[in-house]
């Protein structure tokens, strides 16, 4: 119980902060240039621009549908937490006073999106969200074969930012997007950090050292299986080999690289990146 009661908390903690980032982003940066974000933001904040009804009524009635979509979709605690952390953005952009911190453009847009981005990442660790775009794009990606989640997505700020062009003009629209690219990478940092995993494949004659030095020096478990090595046009001269395979962080990347190296310098090694992992012996992710 006390567990459940401090990971309640901490969560709500979290959807305090994103709201008081994404006003900052959206308040002290974003709205004195005319510049938006993508999503169900940018179309409030389009709005506003066009027919001047203040931004916070806005936003609360645009992603008020998805809320209801997120209730029926994902479930009740879900469309709570959501409810409460937009109904606090409208509150936070309609009643706080923040400072205009710069009129730099440039400065504008990128800090504009990074605190935007801070808000709607702390939104999705809490288990909600600030904007109701993903909820939609869900529930197409699920009735649609073709369209995935970030196809429409991508459609839909495709859509928002020829908009923003014709009624903010070509500058404002091409800052708008610098701000949504700013944003969109402080959200995939804080949501798999600076431990983001990365899936390393090994194939070397050395497997058995390699294997020991991966366990006993990383840290990491390694799964190895038979694999033939060819060499040749027609694949002549195979060679049976295990092939090893572990998941490591970022920040052991380079040094399990090195490691490999000074053990076989012909080891043939291949990256790729892991979106999320369950169980064997991988490091856990911070703010899980």
């Amino acid at each position: 119980m006390n567990k459940h009661i401090l990971k309640e908390i901490r969560s709500y903690s979290l959807i305090l902060i994103a709201i008081m980032s994404a006003g900052m982003g959206i308040k002290g940066y974003l709205l004195s240039s005319h510049f938006i974000d993508g999503g169900v933001t940018g179309i409030s904040m389009l709005l506003n621009n066009v027919t001047g009804v203040p931004l916070s009524i806005l936003i609360a009635l645009i992603n008020l549908p998805f809320i209801i979509l997120g209730y029926y979709q994902i479930g009740f605690k879900f469309a709570l937490k959501s409810s409460i952390a937009i109904t606090g953005l409208a509150l936070c952009i309609a009643f706080i006073p923040y400072p205009d911190v710069t009129a730099d453009k440039l400065l504008t847009a990128l800090f504009g999106g990074f605190f935007l981005g801070v808000g709607i990442g702390l939104a999705i660790r809490a288990e909600a969200v600030l904007d109701g775009t993903e909820i939609a794009a869900l529930l197409v990606s699920k009735t649609s074969s073709i369209l995935k989640v970030s196809d429409v997505i991508l459609i839909l700020n495709i859509a928002i930012f020829a908009t923003a062009a014709f009624v903010l003009g070509v500058e404002s629209a091409s800052y708008s997007i610098l701000t949504y690219f700013a944003a969109s990478k402080t959200i995939d940092f804080l949501l798999n950090g600076l431990e983001e995993y990365t899936g390393v494949t090994i194939v070397s004659r050395e497997h058995v050292k390699i294997r020991a030095m991966i366990v006993d020096e990383v840290g990491r478990g390694v799964t190895a299986y038979s694999g033939k090595g060819g060499v040749g046009k027609g694949g002549e001269q195979m060679e049976e080999n295990d092939i090893l395979f572990t998941v490591v962080t970022r920040l052991e990347v380079g040094k399990l690289q090195s490691r490999i190296k000074e053990i076989d310098k012909k080891a043939f090694i291949i990256q790729h990146s892991i979106n999320d992992i369950h169980g064997g012996m991988v490091k856990p992710r911070g703010l899980h």
